[in-house]
């Protein structure tokens, strides 16, 4: 069976053809998901063979002024007309999708009706790839974590170079990295600037996030044709990882999640074209309500002070109530082995326990959620802290401290270990956030209420 795989996997590579301004994609079946061997792997990226039908894909992600020709306003943190639109939420990507569609004479893919859209399978129309048509296009026919079939570079992807695949365990040992660290831009470039994968599709790893039409939920393990993801949901998937993202976060096979509703300043979108069958599929983002009381809790997790000093911050502008997150194994007062622990509990996908309690947790109707950002993510007692406590119906106000890559991707975590919550916009704090700490959690605050 899986040379069989391959075999359908290596005909694809070969049937590719631009098609205008679209790559042709010979459809063919392939093993969705990593296997159990490959290093930072996920839960959710349980390995199982998938088909997908013959469909076309832009060879680049949508740009800015390629987004302003149907929209009026842009939405990025990064302005430029080439560079690739970002902070734009999934609903947006569907409606553009649909602009563009009508423009040019297409059939709409979606119908939208507020929460609910409807997918036409038939339409001709823009529309955003499916999760596994994602994989399958930026696989282009390889197995390994990245496209490239070696461990991706800074002069190979825009990320956070500073971070190549599996620096995390080597951080004191890099010649053992297959990929040594290099640049770390620090904001989106023009799309196309590196080698393209072997379908000639451009920053598939990094550069931008991509949403994808499915809503996040753990794999079903069977064989699947055409899979479009769960009818409901709280997330929405998007692919590939950004310029502020480690290399570990970029593999083919990883998964983010985030509200639909949510803008991101490292995930925008690219789109796709073609009939994958006939009548309609509804997918329907449930948002969970938020209560209408207002009982805060501060719940912070440090190691430096840092995230400390910006949580009291917050406490003196809000009065609200404030809670730290102490394991009962408190990590080492040592940098460097402070650097070692937090990649093995992250690696281990520990929980480690805690030493304290939050009392009458269900009476609190918005936690604000503070961590320093961790080789990319929440530290393991901030995920111990998610899973301890019920978060249905409540708001979660992310804020991180951190040294350059903002929140990560530890907005994912916090999106996938409390599926129910509200999360809205997060405040990200350079280390202690120097003079301007304080505006900065009054503009924040402000733009929240």
């Amino acid at each position: 069976m899986r040379v069989l795989i391959i075999l359908a996997i290596l005909a694809m590579t070969a049937g590719n053809a631009l098609a205008g301004d679209m790559v042709s994609v010979k459809g063919g079946s392939f093993l969705m998901g990593s296997p159990e061997s490959e290093n930072w792997r996920s839960d959710d990226e349980l390995q199982h063979e998938v088909t997908v039908s013959d469909f076309m894909i832009s060879p680049r992600e949508v740009t800015q002024g390629e987004y302003m020709a149907f929209v009026n306003g842009n939405p990025s943190t990064f302005i430029g007309d080439n560079l690739p639109v970002e902070n734009v939420t999934w609903l947006e990507a569907v409606m553009f999708c649909n602009m563009k569609s009508e423009a040019e004479g297409l059939t709409p893919a979606y119908k939208v009706d507020e929460a609910k859209v409807t997918w036409d399978l038939s339409a001709d129309g823009y529309r955003l790839p499916t999760e596994a048509e994602w994989e399958y296009a930026c696989r282009a026919g390889t197995l390994t974590p990245f496209n490239l079939e070696h461990s991706i570079g800074a002069d190979e992807a825009n990320f956070y170079g500073h971070y190549p695949y599996e620096i995390e365990e080597n951080y004191f040992s890099q010649h053992k990295l297959t990929t040594k660290p290099g640049i770390y831009r620090a904001t989106t470039v023009e799309p196309g600037q590196f080698t393209p994968n072997k379908l000639g599709l451009y920053d598939m790893h990094g550069n931008v996030g991509e949403w994808c039409w499915d809503i996040y939920a753990p794999y079903d393990p069977s064989a699947k044709v055409n899979p479009t993801g769960p009818e409901t949901g709280t997330r929405r998937v998007n692919r590939g990882g950004g310029w502020n993202d480690f290399a570990k976060n970029m593999r083919s096979a990883y998964r983010a999640a985030a509200p639909q509703e949510g803008r991101l300043y490292n995930v925008g979108f690219r789109l796709a074209r073609g009939a994958i069958g006939t009548g309609v599929v509804s997918s329907q983002a449930i948002q969970e309500t938020s209560r209408t009381g207002r009982k805060i809790l501060i719940a912070y997790f440090t190691w430096s002070g840092n995230t400390q000093g910006v949580a009291y911050e917050i406490q003196k502008q809000t009065g609200a109530e404030i809670f730290e997150i102490v394991p009962e194994k408190p990590y080492s007062e040592s940098y460097n082995t402070v650097l070692r622990e937090a990649q093995r509990d992250q690696h281990r996908r520990a929980r480690p326990k805690l030493k304290n309690h939050v009392k009458d947790f269900a009476g609190y109707d918005v936690i604000m959620l503070g961590y320093p950002n961790w080789w990319a993510s929440i530290p393991a007692p901030v995920a111990t802290f998610l899973e301890e406590y019920d978060f249905s119906g409540k708001t979660i106000m992310p804020f991180c401290s951190h040294g350059g890559g903002r929140f990560g991707q530890s907005l994912t975590a916090i999106a996938k270990l409390a599926p129910n919550a509200v999360i809205t916009e997060g405040l990200s704090v350079h280390y202690s956030g120097g003079g301007r700490l304080k505006d900065d959690i009054a503009d924040w605050l402000a733009k929240l209420r």
